[in-house]
């Protein structure tokens, strides 16, 4: 979502990133969901990754978070609704990120504040009526296990996904398997990589299947984040190149796959695609 929002020219600028589009052009957020929709998405994600209540404070709203938070959902509903055919049983995901920079571990806050704050934001999806939580791009085990905590304590679905590097580790160094054992233990029903080098997701990956029964899926990136710039856009892997990258996910056990950063609808559309034929 936020890069879609960047390539369209709707104002992405930090800290506030694709939450500033609910606020400024938010029929624009539900124009892409609609477009993800008709290319064949079944879940489509909330455009919270930056509703929390800490990222609003920086860019001094937060006191609309849950007006926000709510807004986002009933966005993501209305394009289902307004999507043609079966495309209209798509599930809304509710995306909880980090609440720190999702590429700075280091900056992850405590676990009371992590707790509270995940508690927040968790709950608030829920009521607000979506289907699964997708706790996503966590890069430690701490704030995955907070964050997936928060959410299965909603009684909801919760998928856990992390945010890792080529090598094939979290973004804090710490080892895929022992973030799986951590989050399967409290409840997560389908473990993903997310947000890692499309390139590289399959080293991640990899250990992730041999960690964990559950079901495993991937979502990678496309381009680069600058910290001063946010995300930089690149051409370097089309939708049909993509599509082959996560042939060797679905390899690899794949239960789930999707786009990340800087993917398009036609990287969907690309991935509808290979599944139809898998």
């Amino acid at each position: 979502m936020g890069t879609e929002l960047t390539r369209r020219g709707v104002q992405t600028t930090l800290p506030l990133w694709s939450a500033l589009a609910l606020i400024e052009c938010p029929d624009a957020v539900r124009d892409i969901h609609l477009e993800y929709v008709n290319a064949g998405t079944e879940v489509i994600t909330t455009n919270t990754f930056r509703t929390h209540r800490r990222s609003l404070d920086k860019g001094g709203v937060s006191d609309r978070a849950e007006e926000l938070t709510a807004m986002a959902v009933r966005l993501a509903r209305e394009a289902i609704d307004g999507a043609p055919g079966n495309a209209s049983s798509a599930w809304v995901a509710g995306s909880i990120a980090s609440l720190e920079d999702c590429y700075s571990p280091d900056l992850t806050p405590d676990d009371t504040r992590l707790q509270r704050e995940h508690e927040e934001i968790a709950s608030t999806l829920a009521a607000c009526g979506v289907d699964v939580l997708l706790v996503e791009t966590m890069p430690t085990i701490r704030e995955a296990a907070a964050a997936t905590r928060a959410a299965v304590a909603t009684g909801l679905p919760v998928w856990t996904g992390f945010a890792c590097d080529t090598r094939g580790r979290l973004i804090s160094g710490e080892a895929v398997a022992d973030a799986a054992t951590a989050v399967e233990a409290l409840g997560a029903q389908a473990l993903l990589i997310n947000c890692t080098p499309t390139h590289g997701l399959h080293r991640a990956l990899s250990q992730l299947a041999a960690a964990s029964e559950l079901p495993i899926g991937a979502y990678g990136n496309v381009g680069h984040s600058e910290d001063d710039q946010g995300w930089t856009l690149t051409d370097a892997i089309g939708p049909q190149k993509y599509a082959e990258y996560a042939a060797r996910w679905l390899d690899l056990g794949s239960r789930i796959v999707g786009g990340c950063c800087g993917t398009t609808p036609a990287h969907t559309a690309a991935l509808k695609r290979l599944l139809s034929r898998a």
